[in-house]
């Protein structure tokens, strides 16, 4: 099994993440990740725009992933702080992650999420705690 298989078997215990959301894991690695997902009408808002809470919950997958993949110490989110930059114009959104510190308790994510069109649509911080 690779290890994107092993990803994708292990958090698709992550049932809103993956069944209900339908955000996919395209890349893994060493406190790295990238995601994708095929936006549909159930993704969006009243007034027709991506609802806020996709963008943050296919962060929020994008750093479990990054954090939990092939580690001892498992992490959950301590702090997390998203600035949405604009609408999605394209029909799939991406997400990649990037480990800044490492520590003993703490970590510290960036995230970022993109569209297919390059419109970059948000940057989240997200601090881990190790328990």
């Amino acid at each position: 099994m690779t290890d994107l298989e092993e990803a994708r078997a292990f958090f698709a215990n992550d049932k809103y993440a993956t069944e209900a959301t339908g955000i996919v894991i395209e890349a893994v690695g060493d406190h790295y990740a990238k995601c994708s997902l095929k936006l549909d009408d159930r993704h969006l808002n009243a007034v027709g725009h991506v609802m806020g809470g996709v963008v943050y919950t296919m962060a929020d997958l994008t750093f479990a992933v990054s954090a939990n993949f092939r580690t001892e110490r498992p992490t959950v989110t301590n702090v997390a702080q998203i600035s949405y930059m604009e609408a999605p114009a394209g029909d799939t959104l991406y997400s990649e992650s990037r480990l800044l510190r490492d520590g003993k308790h703490i970590c510290f994510y960036e995230i970022r999420v993109w569209d297919n069109t390059g419109k970059n649509i948000a940057v989240i911080s997200m601090n881990g705690f190790h328990i």
